[in-house]
């Protein structure tokens, strides 16, 4: 999911925040090498941290995910996402879904907003957020360092530059 929204890669549900840009003008000549080694590299492209800083990770994806959202209660009470497609025995007992292609999509064939209720779970079918999309917990790290050498080198000075093969 998140190659697709940062970058257009292998999931449409998302407008993709760099799509396509080719490798940057003054890319380094091993970065260069490294690409054309690649052998069948495709997507090039890259951002930088400025323009990752004006993301609305809010935003809503432009279709409603297949996924079913599991939220459990936090300490505070609130509802917090816990997964996508987990639980999907329980979920099969309260939907009444028998078919297991069905119940990997249930986004499919239910609509947006339908919940079923399960003590302190609940499962939804919704649209995905960007930060949903590209999660902490696999991209912090990148971010933390993003953010690191932006302190050192500007904002601008900063990009991130991916190609897939």
């Amino acid at each position: 999911m998140a190659f697709g929204c940062l970058f257009g890669i292998r999931n449409a549900s998302f407008e993709p925040l760099a799509a396509d840009r080719g490798l940057p003008p003054d890319a380094s000549p091993e970065a260069r090498a490294h690409y054309e080694d690649w052998g069948g590299a495709y997507g090039g492209s890259w951002i930088t941290w400025a323009e990752l800083q004006t993301v609305d990770w809010e935003e809503a994806s432009t279709e409603v995910d297949e996924c079913v959202h599991e939220y459990r209660r936090g300490a505070d009470g609130a509802w917090e996402l816990y997964g996508l497609n987990s639980s999907l025995d329980r979920f099969a007992e309260l939907s009444g879904i028998e078919d297991p292609r069905v119940l990997q999509r249930a986004g499919r064939t239910h609509p947006e907003g339908s919940e079923w209720h399960d003590g302190d779970r609940l499962f939804r079918i919704e649209r995905l957020r960007r930060r949903q999309a590209v999660p902490d917990e696999e991209w912090g790290a990148v971010w933390t360092v993003m953010r690191t050498l932006a302190g050192l080198h500007g904002d601008d000075g900063v990009r991130l530059v991916v190609w897939f093969g």
